[in-house]
């Protein structure tokens, strides 16, 4: 699924690649809310893409970047083996300094969320990437993390405002960075 499928330098804006794995609907309605905040920010345009079509080289096309993972007490298995295969970009270290971000769905608040995000976080950071976060808010009091946006048995209103202020957060960043290169 494509939300805008241009190549980001045929318009020079800054391409943010949202990958996602989804089993249960919750992590997709992230996604899409993390689109939405994307795509709020001038000069930016989000790629929706799922872990079953994504591809590695799309990495290469991206200014930045924000997974997306069902808890699982942690990332799913498929989340983990698509990046195990991106393993020469880590080497290469042709994504570090890009921008990331991280987000999660689960049934439970207490069933392994932040874990959840801290592999992420983890899998980014060995790529090099500049983690972006949520800085506290009153919301955080009942949605996001300071590690990414969250949800937990359901997507609320508070979960989308999240989700949407994290896609602009990078998309932000990622638009900085692709003008001061250029």
């Amino acid at each position: 699924m494509t939300v805008r499928s241009t190549v980001a330098e045929q318009h020079h804006s800054a391409c943010v690649l949202v990958l996602v794995d989804s089993r249960d609907g919750l992590t997709r309605e992230l996604a899409r809310a993390v689109v939405e905040g994307v795509e709020s920010v001038a000069g930016a345009e989000a790629r929706l893409r799922s872990v079953d079509e994504a591809r590695h080289e799309e990495l290469l096309e991206l200014d930045a970047l924000i997974v997306g993972s069902p808890n699982w007490s942690g990332i799913t298995g498929k989340l983990k083996a698509w990046f195990d295969e991106s393993g020469d970009l880590w080497e290469s270290g042709e994504l570090a300094g890009k921008p990331a971000g991280a987000f999660t769905a689960g049934w439970s608040r207490s069933g392994g969320i932040e874990a959840t995000l801290l592999q992420l976080l983890h899998l980014l950071l060995a790529h090099g990437m500049v983690f972006v976060g949520l800085p506290w808010s009153e919301r955080m009091r009942r949605s996001g993390s300071y590690y990414g946006a969250t949800a937990h048995g359901e997507v609320t209103e508070d979960d989308r405002v999240q989700a949407r202020a994290l896609g602009a957060r990078v998309a932000e960043m990622a638009v900085t960075l692709r003008g001061a290169s250029s």
